[in-house]
C-alpha cells in the first residue's frame, strides 16, 4: 500500500469508483521501471545480477518470478503465451521433470522441493482456485479436490471503467484485476508447526553442545549462553497467581455464613408480618427477596479471584531471537469516532500517536481509524497527525519516553530527566514542545473552521467536494496516509500503517451505529493487513504503557493455552477524575474484583475497549478441541454396580458411535464450512476476504496488488455488504443493543472459548470519563439500557446458550445474567428508599417490635455484610473510600438512570419507541474539574431529588411528633432514622453534584422536586392506603357494651 496516494471513495453498489490526489501535496514515488507481469499486474522485477528477469526465453512473455515459480509448482509449467515449458533459473527450486543443469550451482534450494504447504494456505488457495485460472493447462485436472467456491455474477469486482484522475496509482488500478492469483506463503508463519520445528531443532544442537562441555561435577567458568537462552524460552510465558489462602479462604466462609444468614433472616421476616401496615411490610419483604437474589448473582461469580503474571522477556527470547526472523504476531488497531465536536480531534490524535510509537515491530502494526461521521474535519486533522507522527515516534523510541501520547507526557507533573542519561534529551525535548504545541494550534485551527459549515458543503483543496457533505448518503472512503512507501519518519525509518476509513451509508440501510462501524473495520483490514490480532480502542483511550500489546501476547502466542483464547481484556483507567471521585468514574469495584473473579472461572467479560481479539474468534469459530479423555468402564463386581453401567453404556453406544462417524470427516469447522458451501452466506460476497477468514495466522497473498486490494476494501465497506449474511448474528460485534460488546463477548463465551484479564503495573490504556453528574447519568442510562435490550432478546443468557453442549460455565452465566437483570434493581430499589419517609409521616414501620432473640438476626445479617466487604478490600487492594463512593453511586444510579433504562426499554419492547444513542462528550473544561461543578439540566434528575425531599421531610415530621409526644415514642423512631438516614447519606453526592460549586440549583429542578414531594406526601396522609383500616364502631369512644 502507497501512503498517501490519494483518497479512494467509491460505493460497490453504484458501480463507482474515484481517487482523488489532489488534497495531499505530491510527494515522491518510487520510480518504478521494467515490465508488468501480465499475470498479477505487479512489477517484473530484476534478477540477481540486475537484470530484468524473463520467465520464458521463448518469446518473453512478461511474468514475474512468484507467478514464475508458482507456475512451475503448481500449475502446467507452461509459458501462457507460447505453452513452451518454463526451465529452471538460478534461484529457483527444482520441481518435478527438470533436467540436470550442470551450470547452475544453487544446491541451497535443492531442499525446498519437499515441503509441505501450510494447511491453511493450502485451503486460502482452493478458495480462489475458480477465479484465478489464468494460464492454467490441460492438467488442471489434478487439482480437483478443490471444491468449487464462490463464482458469479454476484460476486464480481468493481468494474473499472470508472472515471480516474491521471496519475501512476490510477494507472495501476485501471490496469489491475480485482480477483489475482493467490500465492501460498514462501515462509512458514509465526506459531506455526514449521517455524517451532525449525528452531526446536537448533536449540537441541545448542543443548547437546552446553552438556558436552560440563566434564567436571562443578559448572564450567563460562556458563553457555544459548544455553540459557533455551531455558529461558522453554519457560511459560505466563502465570496465574492465586490469591493467597490466609485472604481467600476466610472470604468464602463468610460468604457461605452470610447465605445462611440471609436464610433465616429471610424466614423470620415472613413469618412475623405486620399487621397493621401490612402493605408496608409486603412491600418491603418483596424488595428484601430481590435484593437476596440480585446479592447471588454478583457475589459467587467472585468464588475463584486469582493474578496473572506475564514474562515480557521470555517472549523476546522466543519469538525475536536476534540474526533470525521476528516471529512475533501482526496487530491490527481500531479506533471508533463519529463527531469531532463531542469527540476533539486533538483526543483522537494523541491516541493515534501513542499506537504508531508503542514498542513493537513496526511492520507488524496497522492502524485503522473508523470516521463514522464522515467529517473532513477529522480527515485533514489525520493528516496532520501523519506528518507529525513522523517526528513524535522517533523521539519516543529513541529516549524510551512514557507515556507515548504527547499531551499526556507534556502534561505530566513528574521529573522529566529521571534515569534519562543522553545529553541532547532537554534540547530535543524541548523542540518537540514547540513542535507539538503547534501541531495543537493546527488542529484547533481545522476545529474551528469546522464549526460553521459553508453553504455549498465542504472543498478539498483540488477544488473536488468533500464525498462526505451528506453525512447520512455517502461513498465509502479509505485513505492510506502511513504504509510501505512514503511511510518513513525523519530518520528514514519505516513507520507503522495508517489507514483512514469511512464506511458507505445510504438511506433505508441499517447501519448499527458502533458495531456496524467495528465489523466494517475488520473486513477492511482483512483485505489490506489481515493481521491475527486486532486491539479496539476507544478514540480517547491512548496507549498508556507502551509494551501492552506484547503483555496481551504473552497469553494470545502462548504455544499450551494460547490458541483456546479469544481476547484478553484489560482494565480502564482515567485521567482528570476529581481527588474524591465523587461519582465512582473510576469503576475500580467492577474492574479489581469482579473481574478478576470471572478471570478465574472462563474470562472476563468484553468491556468495549482496551481488548486484544484474536480474529478466528471474531469470525464465529468455536476453539481448537483438546484430546478427549476415554470413557471409563467399572468392573463387574457388586460394589461397582458394572453390569447395570455397562448396559447403560451399551445402551447409548449406537447414538455415541454414531455422533463419531458424524464427526469422522471434518476435522474442523472449516472444513465443514467449505463443505456445506455457505461462505457467501456467513461472510459475504467477497472471495478475497472469505479466502482470508482461512489464514489463522493471518496475512495478505504476496501477489495482491495494492490497487486491486483497496478496490476490494471499498467493495466490503459498501452499506449492502452484510445483507443476507451471519455479520451481527454469529460473525464480529453482534447487533441487537446499544452495549454491543457484553453481547459480542457472551457469544464467544457460549463457543468455548476462554478469555484473560491482564492488568500490568503500569496501567495499559487511559482514557477519559464524564466526571459531570449529567453525563455521568447519562453514560449509565446508556449501558443499563443496553442490558434491558439484551435481557429482552434472544441472546438472554438466562435461557440462550444451552444447546450445542453447553459451553458456557455456570457461575460465567451467573455473571452474564447479572449483567443483563441489574438495572431491574431500581424498582425495588426505588421502593426501598420511599419506605422511611412513608413510615416516618405514617407512624408505621415494615416490621414488628423485635424480641431479644429476632435482634441477633439483624446483629449476624449485618456482621456478615460488613465482614464480607472488608475481606474483599483485603484480597483485592481496593481502597474503602473506593469501595464506598461505588455503593453510594450503586443507589443514586439505581433511582435514576436504571429507572429510566427499565421504562425506555420496555416502552421499545412493548410500544416499538425506540430510543437514540448519545455519543459520550469527550471534551474537558479548561479548568481543572471545571466539569464537575458545571450544571445541565436532565430529567434523571427529578427521581433522586424528590426522594431527598421526601426523605428530609420526614425525618422533620418525624422527630417534631416524638417531641409532641413525649419520652416513650422516640424509642420506635429510631429505626425509622436509621433507615431514613441510610437514604440520605447515599444521595448525598448527588445533593453535591445538584447544588454545584456555589449552591444554586436550577429553579425548574427545585419546583418539579418540592412539587412532587409535597403532593405525594399530602396524598399519603389523606389516604393512607398501608394501614390496616378498623371495622365497626370505636370501642374506646364508646365502651365494649356499646
Amino acid at each position: 500500500m502507497e501512503a498517501s496516494a490519494g483518497l479512494v471513495a467509491g460505493s460497490h453498489n453504484r458501480n463507482e469508483l474515484v481517487v482523488i490526489h489532489g488534497h495531499e501535496e505530491p510527494k515522491p514515488l518510487k520510480n518504478l521501471d521494467g515490465q508488468v507481469c501480465e499475470i498479477c499486474g505487479d512489477d517484473v522485477g530484476l534478477t540477481v545480477d540486475g537484470d530484468l528477469f524473463v520467465a520464458c526465453n521463448e518469446c518473453g512473455f512478461p511474468v514475474c518470478r512468484p507467478c514464475y515459480e508458482y507456475e512451475r509448482r503448481e500449475g502446467s509449467q507452461l509459458c501462457p503465451q507460447c505453452k513452451t515449458r518454463y526451465k529452471r533459473l538460478k534461484g529457483s527450486p527444482r520441481v518435478e521433470g527438470d533436467e540436470d543443469e550442470e551450470d547452475v550451482d544453487d544446491i541451497e534450494h535443492e531442499f525446498k522441493i519437499a515441503d509441505e504447504k501450510n494447511k491453511h494456505n493450502h485451503m486460502a488457495e482452493a478458495m480462489l482456485h475458480g477465479k484465478m485460472s489464468y494460464g492454467r493447462g490441460p492438467e488442471d485436472d489434478d487439482n480437483a479436490q478443490f471444491p468449487p467456491v464462490i463464482a458469479g455474477n454476484r460476486s464480481r469486482p468493481v468494474s473499472g471503467e470508472f472515471p480516474i484522475s491521471s496519475h501512476a496509482y490510477g494507472d495501476q488500478m485501471l490496469s489491475s484485476s480485482l480477483h489475482k492469483r493467490i500465492h501460498p506463503y514462501p515462509v512458514s508463519e509465526p506459531g506455526s508447526a514449521r517455524g517451532d520445528e525449525k528452531y526446536e531443532d537448533g536449540w537441541k544442537d545448542r543443548m547437546d553442545d552446553w552438556k558436552l562441555q560440563q566434564g567436571n561435577l562443578g559448572p564450567e567458568p563460562d556458563e553457555d549462553p544459548d544455553a540459557v537462552l533455551l531455558d529461558e524460552a522453554r519457560q511459560p510465558l505466563s502465570r496465574k497467581v492465586p490469591i493467597a489462602s490466609s485472604k481467600i479462604n476466610p472470604y468464602r466462609m463468610v460468604i457461605v455464613a452470610r447465605l445462611v444468614i440471609l436464610g433465616f433472616f429471610l424466614r423470620y421476616r415472613i413469618i412475623n408480618p405486620v399487621h397493621d401496615a401490612i402493605g408496608l411490610w409486603l412491600t418491603s419483604i418483596i424488595c428484601e427477596i430481590w435484593f437476596a437474589f440480585s446479592w447471588i448473582l454478583d457475589q459467587f461469580p467472585k468464588w475463584f479471584p486469582i493474578d496473572r503474571e506475564t514474562y515480557l522477556d521470555r517472549l523476546s527470547v522466543r519469538y525475536e531471537r536476534e540474526g533470525e526472523p521476528n516471529l512475533l504476531a501482526p496487530v491490527d488497531v481500531f479506533v471508533s469516532t463519529v463527531d469531532p465536536m463531542k469527540e476533539p480531534p486533538l483526543v483522537t490524535a494523541n491516541t493515534i500517536l501513542s499506537i504508531l510509537s508503542m514498542d513493537y515491530p513496526v511492520d507488524k502494526i496497522s492502524c485503522y481509524i473508523s470516521d463514522d461521521g464522515a467529517s473532513m474535519c477529522t480527515f485533514e486533522a489525520l493528516s496532520e497527525t501523519a506528518e507529525f507522527a513522523k517526528k513524535w515516534v522517533p523521539f519516543c523510541k529513541k529516549f524510551n519516553i512514557e507515556p507515548r501520547a504527547p499531551e499526556m507526557y507534556f502534561s505530566e507533573k513528574i521529573d522529566y530527566l529521571k534515569d534519562k542519561v543522553q545529553p541532547t534529551f532537554v534540547k530535543e525535548r524541548r523542540a518537540m514542545k514547540r513542535e507539538y504545541e503547534e501541531f495543537k494550534v493546527r488542529v484547533n485551527a481545522l476545529v474551528a473552521k469546522a464549526q460553521k459549515v459553508p453553504p455549498g458543503g465542504w472543498i478539498m483543496q483540488d477544488g473536488t467536494p468533500w464525498p462526505g457533505n451528506n453525512t447520512k448518503d455517502h461513498p465509502g472512503m479509505i485513505q492510506v496516509f502511513l504504509g510501505h512507501s512514503g511511510g518513513c519518519d525523519t530518520d528514514g525509518n519505516l513507520l507503522p500503517r495508517l489507514v483512514y476509513v469511512s464506511r458507505e451509508k445510504r438511506p433505508g440501510f441499517a447501519h448499527h451505529k458502533k458495531a456496524g462501524a467495528m465489523n466494517a473495520l475488520v473486513r477492511v483490514s482483512a483485505v489490506l493487513t489481515n493481521a491475527p490480532f486486532m486491539l479496539n480502542l476507544d478514540c480517547d483511550h491512548y496507549i498508556n504503557n507502551s509494551k501492552a500489546v506484547r503483555e496481551a501476547m504473552c497469553f494470545l502466542m502462548d504455544p499450551q493455552t494460547g490458541k483456546k483464547v479469544c481476547y484478553v481484556q484489560f482494565p480502564q483507567r482515567f485521567d482528570g477524575i476529581d481527588r474524591n471521585d465523587r461519582y465512582a468514574n473510576r469503576n475500580t469495584v467492577f474492574f479489581d474484583i469482579n473481574m478478576k473473579g470471572l478471570d478465574g472461572i472462563q474470562g472476563p467479560v468484553y468491556v468495549g475497549t482496551g481488548c486484544v481479539f484474536r480474529r478466528q474468534a471474531l469470525y464465529g469459530y468455536s476453539p481448537p478441541k483438546g484430546p478427549k479423555r476415554p470413557k471409563m468402564v467399572s468392573c463387574d463386581c457388586c460394589p461397582c454396580f458394572g453390569r447395570r453401567r455397562k448396559e447403560k453404556y451399551a445402551k447409548d453406544g449406537a447414538n455415541a458411535e454414531s455422533a463419531m462417524l458424524q464427526q469422522a470427516g471434518m476435522e474442523d469447522d472449516k472444513e465443514l464450512l467449505m463443505s456445506q458451501m455457505n461462505f457467501e452466506k456467513k461472510f459475504g460476497q467477497s472471495s478475497i476476504f472469505v479466502t482470508s477468514t482461512l489464514m489463522e495466522e493471518g496475512g495478505v497473498p504476496p501477489s495482491s496488488s495494492p490497487a486491486a486490494l483497496l478496490k476490494e476494501a471499498i467493495h466490503v465497506i459498501s452499506c449492502g455488504y452484510e445483507d443476507k449474511t451471519e455479520w451481527g448474528t454469529e460473525l464480529g460485534w453482534i447487533y441487537g443493543s446499544i452495549t454491543e460488546d457484553i453481547l459480542t463477548g457472551f457469544k464467544m463465551h457460549c463457543r468455548g472459548w476462554r478469555s484473560i484479564y491482564c492488568m500490568p503495573k503500569r496501567p495499559a490504556f487511559k482514557g477519559t470519563a464524564p466526571i459531570n453528574l449529567s453525563d455521568r447519568l447519562n453514560q449509565v442510562l446508556r449501558w443499563a439500557l443496553g442490558s434491558i435490550e439484551i435481557f429482552f432478546s434472544p441472546h438472554c443468557p438466562a435461557w440462550y446458550g444451552y444447546k450445542g453442549g453447553n459451553k458456557l460455565k455456570w457461575l460465567e452465566r451467573f455473571a452474564y445474567v447479572n449483567t443483563t437483570v441489574y438495572p431491574f434493581t431500581s424498582l425495588p430499589l426505588l421502593a426501598y428508599c420511599i419506605l422511611p419517609a412513608i413510615c416516618l409521616l405514617t407512624d408505621k414501620f415494615i416490621m414488628p417490635p423485635i424480641s431479644t432473640f429476632a435482634g441477633l438476626y439483624f446483629v449476624a445479617l449485618f456482621s456478615s455484610i460488613i465482614a464480607t466487604g472488608l475481606l474483599e478490600l483485603k484480597w483485592s487492594g481496593v481502597s474503602i473510600e473506593e469501595w464506598w463512593r461505588n455503593e453510594q453511586f450503586w443507589v443514586i444510579g439505581g433511582v435514576s438512570a436504571h429507572l429510566f433504562a427499565v421504562i425506555q426499554g420496555l416502552l421499545k419492547v412493548l410500544a416499538g419507541i425506540d430510543t437514540n444513542f448519545t455519543v459520550t462528550s469527550k471534551a474537558a473544561d479548561d479548568e481543572e474539574f471545571g466539569e464537575l461543578y458545571s450544571f445541565k439540566w436532565t430529567t434523571l434528575l427529578i427521581p433522586p431529588t424528590t426522594i431527598l425531599i421526601i426523605n428530609i421531610v420526614g425525618v422533620v415530621a418525624g422527630i417534631s411528633d416524638a417531641i409532641n409526644n413525649g419520652y416513650q415514642s422516640w424509642g420506635p423512631l429510631f429505626g425509622k432514622l436509621f433507615f431514613s438516614f441510610w437514604v440520605i447519606v447515599h444521595l448525598y453526592p448527588f445533593l453535591k453534584g445538584l447544588m454545584g460549586r456555589q449552591n444554586r440549583t436550577p429553579t425548574i429542578v427545585v419546583i418539579w422536586s418540592v412539587l412532587l414531594a409535597s403532593i405525594f406526601s399530602l396524598l399519603w396522609v389523606r389516604i393512607d392506603p398501608f394501614v390496616m383500616k378498623a371495622k365497626g364502631p370505636d370501642t374506646k369512644m364508646c365502651g365494649i357494651n356499646c
